[in-house]
């Protein structure tokens, strides 16, 4: 199916402008803290929404796990304030939640690659965990990709093997509970440290430097929309690529499940000078490839998530390419199991 590229980007870019058109005030205003519209009850650690009026402490400098209670001396207990988003689920590297979190979230993807050539279709399959910490009410380090690569018939362009990893720290710069917005940015360096079979290790690694913000809408509605731009420091080895990504989702009768919807846009800015020509990877693989430089793949999920309490979740995601080019995709299953501090 081809869509226009102009006429997605433009209703996109439509909705960011609605729902963030309020957003800029004063760093000062959006984290002074206001004892009156705290939440009443603080011993409750069952899912509890702030937007709707449920249990739980929304004080930014003191959530209600209480501010001396630290994991390992120095990690933060997760922000409450936004206790009613959930965390996205595709591009699941790049794509990063802009609250402060602390958290491991457990991931499993099963991978389709197209039977076309060079490819010859099979199923590469990638089971990871991300970490999260937060070290003030603001800061984060954030490491969003490891793991390791199974594959299955006959995918003749990778074997079994370690996935890269990237480290990195999140800061957030804008945070309102009242209105349920809030804006971070963030950078990672990932570490070219994986196996070559399975298409890591190539090159000195990558910057990816990134944006990210939410909103609620509606009732019990919320948008989260993250974009950045993957900066390989051997630009012959690794192509250059900026992506973004937005998720929305509605929680059903303000309870515990939740329906989500997700799109991605990957743009190639410039190419490598290997890989298999005009051929390149997605969020995990950086091929290299020459070739791919103003090539763009759009794709779309749909999913469903259930949230336990506001510390932990477990969602499941289907995606596919919106536009006729795929490049290694032709489709994704992913499910994700998170559990915060």
């Amino acid at each position: 199916m081809r869509i226009s590229m102009k006429k997605w980007f433009a209703a996109v870019a439509f909705v960011a402008a609605t729902l963030f058109g309020g957003v800029v005030v004063s760093s000062a205003q959006a984290f002074e803290p206001n004892a009156s519209e705290s939440l009443s009850d603080e011993s409750s650690t069952d899912f509890v929404s702030y937007a709707s009026g449920g249990g739980g402490s929304c004080d930014h400098e003191c959530d209600d796990c209480g501010c001396d209670t630290k994991l390992l001396g120095f990690i933060r207990p997760s922000d409450q304030c936004f206790v009613d988003f959930i965390s996205p689920m595709t591009n699941p590297v790049y794509f990063e939640d802009p609250r402060t979190l602390s958290e491991l979230r457990f991931i499993f993807v099963n991978h389709t690659l197209p039977t076309r050539a060079p490819l010859v279709g099979g199923n590469v399959q990638l089971f990871a965990m991300q970490i999260r910490a937060a070290l003030t009410d603001r800061l984060s380090i954030i490491a969003t990709k490891d793991g390791f690569f199974t594959t299955g018939a006959d995918p003749v362009i990778m074997k079994d093997g370690w996935a890269d990893v990237n480290l990195g720290l999140k800061y957030n710069l804008y945070a309102d509970p009242d209105s349920q917005q809030l804006l971070s940015v963030g950078a990672r360096y990932e570490l070219p440290v994986g196996t070559p079979r399975a298409l890591q290790g190539n090159g000195d690694g990558v910057f990816d430097f990134f944006l990210t913000g939410g909103a609620a809408f509606g009732t019990y509605g919320h948008w989260i929309s993250g974009a950045g731009f993957w900066i390989p420091v051997d630009s012959a080895a690794e192509s250059q690529a900026f992506y973004w990504s937005n998720h929305w989702d509605w929680q059903i009768n303000g309870g515990k499940w939740y329906a989500l919807t997700e799109v991605n846009w990957y743009h190639w800015m410039k190419s490598g000078k290997g890989g298999v020509a005009g051929l390149e990877g997605l969020d995990v693989i950086n091929l290299g490839s020459t070739g791919v430089a103003g090539n763009d793949i759009v794709t779309g999920a749909i999913g469903a998530k259930y949230k336990h309490s506001a510390y932990s979740e477990i969602g499941v995601a289907w995606e596919a390419p919106l536009t006729d080019r795929r490049d290694i995709l032709q489709n994704r299953l992913t499910i994700d199991w998170i559990v915060r501090y």
